[in-house]
């Protein structure tokens, strides 16, 4: 019986698992970089070029007026004032985006933790529940809110036989428009906080009870701190496609409730203006950015915290 005293042979590095993993990635970020990358540039270039007099599209001549545009107006006898119409839209949408966001967030918590606290068996269907409505097409699903909140609907027949017929007025309103942000992101509010909650070892809420502690205590000061990653993860997926919505503004508040992706709309359709939409594009991806990265400044601070 021999010893093999050869050295071992170098493995094959084309066939090492990280460039394995690095060519498999490739290929979503490729698809990525080809349907959102391109867009995005097109766009940016769009935004330093001139409107043409005359229908649509852009002319390839540089021009930086649009994003002067959107802070200065022209007056008709030649003069400039500083514009503050578009900054109302901007603060519209984080209004409007951040209302949603606390709305979501107080019936996301009780909804999250109360499917977390059942038999894992219930817990599939109540997930499955809450999933639902994405098998929907979102632009059904604000024609069935639509619906609902109608003088003629649901709510609307309710209010006749209250006696509330004359006063009742919902549809076109602020309010309808709360509602269907809300109605549209409310599962990508639950399903992070359940994640988190579903980890969390609810004997430290027993514990905290058994010392003499009350229901707010014990949710706030133990199980809010715990299930703080889906919070924050919530609050992200909320906020900040909430910044662009367009539907529930367009189709429940009526005119009456303008966030930014409304104005770039109407600019790439009814004032084919499309330098000025794409510069309005270019801001709200700039505001989508920021408020990113101080959602992810938090996360990091607090897990520096409790680490």
């Amino acid at each position: 019986m021999t010893l093999d005293l050869s050295l071992p042979t170098a493995h094959d590095d084309s066939k090492a698992p990280g460039k394995t993993s690095k060519w498999l990635a490739a290929v979503p970020m490729a698809f990525l970089s080809f349907t959102v990358g391109i867009p995005l540039i097109i766009i940016f270039v769009y935004s330093f070029l001139a409107r043409p007099s005359m229908g649509v599209g852009v002319i390839w001549k540089l021009d930086l007026t649009h994003y002067v545009k959107i802070f200065v107006q022209d007056k008709l006898d030649g003069t400039r004032s500083f514009d503050t119409r578009y900054l109302k839209v901007i603060w519209n949408s984080f209004f409007y985006s951040g209302l949603t966001t606390v709305g979501t967030l107080v019936l996301a918590i009780p909804v999250a933790l109360w499917i977390a606290t059942r038999d894992p068996r219930k817990r599939i269907l109540l997930v499955f529940l809450v999933t639902l409505p994405f098998w929907t097409s979102i632009l059904i699903r604000t024609y069935a809110i639509r619906q609902l909140l109608d003088e003629k609907g649901v709510l609307g027949k309710i209010a006749t036989t209250l006696g509330f017929s004359d006063n009742f007025q919902i549809l076109y309103t602020p309010t309808s428009t709360i509602i269907g942000l809300v109605y549209t992101f409310l599962p990508f509010m639950i399903l992070p906080i359940y994640a988190s909650a579903e980890r969390f070892d609810f004997r430290f809420a027993e514990a905290g009870f058994d010392l003499g502690a009350r229901k707010m205590t014990v949710l706030f000061r133990i199980v809010l701190p715990q299930i703080a990653p889906g919070i924050i993860a919530g609050i992200a997926l909320v906020f900040i496609p909430g910044l662009g919505s367009f539907l529930q503004p367009d189709m429940l508040g009526g005119g009456k409730t303008n966030m930014i992706a409304n104005v770039v709309a109407n600019n790439y359709g009814q004032a084919r203006n499309w330098p000025f939409g794409s510069a309005l594009s270019v801001l709200l991806c700039l505001i989508t950015l920021v408020a990113t990265l101080m959602i992810s400044i938090a996360a990091r601070k607090r897990k520096e915290a409790k680490v």
